[in-house]
């Protein structure tokens, strides 16, 4: 008879190619031709190649620390908001006051999900049930499949459905309600029937302590899908923003929180009502040398990333997009952006293969295949079950994004 310990090395073995994860993480971390980094982790930010470098979002420039950034973004410019008061907002409280807004200017909404009644697990309902009533924002039951179900019955009887989906590596009992039912309801029914006012919000990606089933970022699962959008904010402007017109679209959307960002980003957010393009990338460090592009807790990474570089290679200058909407993406900001630099790095938390970086990588060549100068680069999670104590080797850290910036310029 078998023991667990040899059944669990052979499953490991076939599934993953190595006996336990730490053997696997040299390979999967490798540079060319099998060559091991021996470079610290996001955790030693004296060793090479971070060198005392100031990264992470403590030191980001992508946050409105003061309202003049609001004042001169010409989204909010065109919203009319920019001008206007501005409040700070941690990214938790932003879509906290976008959920308050919907409710307030729509008395079809409602917001319902798993403990949301009295605040939810993060905290980002706190407050709505007490003012909007227990009629429109209230508990669910513990079945996510039911919840999508409930959500797509509610938008198809005209209602706007704000769901959650306590945790977005809990959304896969949901999965059939939502690529069956939802993506298709509009197109099976002719266009005589739809549950576009659906929007299903799930915190989602690292957290530092989540392990398997708290961690994961399934954003590639629903970009296959025809029928629904998949949004992906990065900050608590961008989340109000991005929430509010997922809210509003007339298609359901699936609205992914890194929630790591939940309270660790802070920045001055309009007071109004106001909304943000979906499909629409925003170009948010202009250069002549590289395409950076990312999404979510993945911008401050690459952010990080980019000034390492620009500090180890005088004259470089790396042009960084935000994706924000992931499906449908915008494929022409970013072959516009390829067409003029000629070098493309993709970046997501998620596993590599079949991850929404070979998309972009494959769409970005068809378009742009005579104009690159290197191999486009994927610098993405581990091809692995999302691990506890190996976490900061599973997530596409500072060092990694570092290390294929490097080699795509070098090429």
């Amino acid at each position: 008879m078998l023991s667990i310990n040899s059944i669990t090395r052979t499953v490991l073995k076939r599934h993953v190619l190595s006996v336990s994860l730490p053997r696997l993480l040299p390979t999967a971390l490798a540079g060319p031709l099998g060559q091991s980094r021996h470079y610290s982790s996001m955790y030693d930010f004296e060793a090479e190649p971070v060198r005392g470098a100031n990264i992470g979002i403590k030191h980001t420039n992508l946050l409105n620390r003061s309202a003049s950034g609001i004042r001169t973004n010409p989204e909010l410019q065109q919203q009319g908001v920019s001008d206007n008061e501005t409040k700070k907002m941690n990214y938790c409280q932003a879509i906290n006051d976008a959920l308050r807004i919907a409710l307030g200017t729509d008395d079809s909404a409602v917001v319902f999900g798993e403990d949301v009644a009295f605040g939810g697990v993060f905290r980002c309902t706190v407050g709505l049930a007490e003012e909007f009533g227990r009629e429109r924002v209230f508990n669910t039951p513990l079945t996510e499949q039911g919840i999508a179900g409930f959500g797509i019955g509610m938008a198809a009887e005209g209602h706007t459905a704000i769901a959650e989906i306590q945790f977005a590596d809990y959304i896969f009992p949901a999965f059939d309600q939502i690529v069956n039912e939802a993506s298709k309801y509009r197109y099976r029914s002719g266009g005589m029937y739809d549950c576009g006012g659906l929007t299903i919000r799930a915190p989602c990606s690292a957290v530092g302590h989540g392990a398997l089933y708290h961690s994961q970022t399934p954003e590639a699962y629903f970009a296959h899908t025809p029928g629904i959008k998949v949004v992906m904010p990065r900050s608590p402007a961008q989340a109000k923003g991005l929430l509010l017109a997922s809210i509003r679209d007339p298609n359901p959307t699936i609205f992914f929180e890194p929630k790591i960002l939940y309270r660790s980003t802070l920045e001055q957010v309009p007071v109004d009502d106001y909304t943000l393009p979906l499909s629409k990338a925003e170009v948010l460090q202009a250069g002549k040398d590289i395409t950076i592009v990312g999404y979510g807790s993945q911008i401050y990474v690459l952010e990080s990333a980019i000034k390492m570089i620009e500090r180890d290679m005088p004259g470089v200058s790396c042009e960084l997009i935000d994706l924000r909407t992931i499906l449908p993406w915008d494929v022409e900001t970013v072959a516009d952006s390829v067409n003029r630099t000629g070098r493309l790095v993709i970046s997501h938390e998620a596993p590599k293969t079949q991850g929404f970086a070979a998309e972009v990588a494959a769409a970005i060549t068809e378009r742009c295949f005579l104009r690159l100068e290197s191999p486009v680069e994927r610098v993405c999670g581990v091809d692995s079950p999302f691990p506890l104590a190996h976490e900061r080797f599973f997530v596409p850290d500072v060092v990694r994004c570092y290390e294929a910036i490097k080699r795509t310029l070098k090429y």
